[in-house]
């Protein structure tokens, strides 16, 4: 079966992890770190403006006077969503991850954000997609398979 971000989103649940735009760098890294997730998307009036990821804290936390206890969301989030829509295949998604050189993407559905899928999310809905591929066609040339098609050309 060919896997969609939609069956993904299902698979793994649509919930994604949110905090305001007013929150701290430090108080998104606690909601991360208690959610064991890699990313937060951040929120201003109940819609989503942005997202906050390990890599903004490996690059901000270089720079001069960087305080993650009073570095405010609003000021480091990252702006240019990138996202896909709900019914993209698991090997697109794989490309967009690739091409755009991001570990994050908001899944899309009617012009609103419904999820949050990661590198590794899509990455194990590849494997496992290939994995049903492997076991379909082992299925097909079998040693039964081999040996019906071995008698078929003997009788010709």
């Amino acid at each position: 079966m060919i896997k969609t971000a939609r069956d993904i989103l299902k698979d793994k649940g649509g919930h994604m992890v949110t905090i305001n735009s007013d929150g701290t760098v430090f108080q998104a890294l606690t909601i991360m770190t208690q959610n064991k997730v890699g990313s937060i998307v951040i929120l201003e009036d109940e819609k989503i403006v942005g997202i906050w990821t390990e890599r903004d804290l490996m690059f901000r936390a270089m720079e001069e006077g960087f305080n993650p206890k009073t570095a405010r969301l609003k000021d480091n989030m990252s702006v240019n969503l990138i996202s896909a829509k709900i019914d993209e295949q698991a090997y697109q998604l794989m490309d967009k991850f690739l091409g755009r050189r991001v570990r994050h993407l908001l899944i899309e559905e009617n012009g609103e954000y419904i999820g949050l899928l990661s590198v590794g999310d899509v990455m194990k809905a590849n494997l496992q997609q290939k994995s049903e591929e492997f076991e379909a066609l082992n299925q097909m040339v079998s040693l039964e398979y081999y040996e019906n098609w071995k008698e078929l050309q003997s009788q010709r």
